[in-house]
């Protein structure tokens, strides 16, 4: 029971996590949009989505060659680069310009700066979750404001399936997810299940499910694969692990990825939601109802996923996130009276 109770309690966690990374792209967007952040001229162009799949597949290929030629501490600099890349974005909203050089705010600058040295020095994982919140908030609302709702329903279906494939078809993410996780850094999420648990000290789990002995026991067990992470649990575990059976894990993981892609279409929904929307006021942000049904579908298909998962067995996570976000925006939009083709963004199209 105890084991059971923590694992509710870690899976709770990632929910907040998921609902900081939602919640904080909300707030983002309208600032984003207003200091000119908008990647793309044309954000209802469906072929922004074809360049974008294209950056991934590029992208990973990159990092499966780094790990192949045992240089994987450039993905580690790559990512903490990109870490304050994308906070400084954050900041640069958020923090006030108190003081300037040259244009820039340099207590975001700073504030940046200061998220890339913990990640380098202490990256433990109370670092790694709270880099990961800000930079997956920043990262969804950047691309909610340059994504209309066509190309980012096109982007969430194509990753989806791409996901699917990797993890349980070519399995190229597993192996990709088992160079990643030894660098320490908010691509992968962490969530411990002890007090007294170190992610520094902690053995790196195997994403592929292939754990025994000591290895089982001391380190944690990945919760979900999406871009670049991993689940697996006890060959013994399944459905009994979560009524009550011994669990041996130590933390759960899961994909920053998983956060951010699904918040995608909820930071659009937001953003290019018709005036004829309803909005709902929540923690000092005015939310379209389209974006809050988004939101709920992300949690049910999060749900279903840690479901799934804490059985024991590796699971691709955008299916079931994208999947659920996407159907539950297209219902609350469906209930607010827009016209299906306008829901999905083929009214201009036609």
């Amino acid at each position: 029971m105890e084991q059971r109770t923590r694992a509710l309690v870690a899976s709770a966690f990632i929910g907040l996590i998921f609902l900081l990374v939602q919640l904080g792209a909300l707030a983002l967007v309208q600032p984003f949009e207003a200091a000119g952040y908008q990647a793309v001229e044309d954000p209802s162009d469906p072929t922004n989505t074809l360049v974008y799949v294209a950056a991934i597949l590029v992208a990973t290929g990159l990092m499966l060659l780094a790990i192949k030629l045992d240089v994987d501490q450039l993905i580690r600099g790559f990512v903490v680069f990109a870490g304050v890349y994308l906070s400084w974005y954050v900041f640069s909203v958020v923090v006030p310009s108190v003081v300037t050089y040259a244009g820039f705010n340099l207590l975001a600058v700073g504030a940046a700066l200061a998220l890339g040295a913990a990640l380098l020095l202490y990256p433990e994982w109370y670092v790694i979750d709270a880099s990961g919140v800000v930079m997956g908030a920043g990262a969804a609302g950047l691309f909610g404001i340059s994504f209309g709702l066509l190309p980012a329903i096109l982007l969430l279906s194509v990753l989806a399936i791409y996901d699917a494939i990797s993890v349980y078809g070519t399995e190229h993410m597993l192996t990709l997810a088992s160079g990643v996780m030894d660098l320490k850094v908010p691509v992968v999420l962490v969530v411990p299940l002890t007090l007294s648990y170190s992610f520094l000290s902690a053995e790196t789990p195997d994403p592929t499910g292939e754990v025994d002995g000591d290895a089982a026991a001391n380190g944690g067990e990945p919760v979900s694969e999406a871009e670049v992470d991993g689940a697996d649990g006890e060959d013994d575990g399944g459905a009994d692990a979560i009524d009550g059976e011994p669990m041996d894990r130590d933390a759960l993981f899961i994909g920053l990825g998983d956060a951010v892609i699904p918040t995608v279409l909820v930071a659009s929904a937001a953003f290019f939601a018709p005036a004829s929307v309803p909005t709902v006021g929540a923690l000092g942000l005015v939310i379209p109802v389209t974006a809050l049904g988004a939101m709920v579908g992300t949690f049910l298909g999060l749900a279903l996923l840690l479901r799934m998962v804490l059985e024991g067995r590796a699971h691709a996570g955008l299916p079931l996130l994208n999947g659920g976000v996407i159907g539950g925006y297209l219902v609350a939009a469906l209930v607010s009276g827009l016209p299906l083709l306008q829901a999905l963004g083929l009214a201009g199209f036609l």
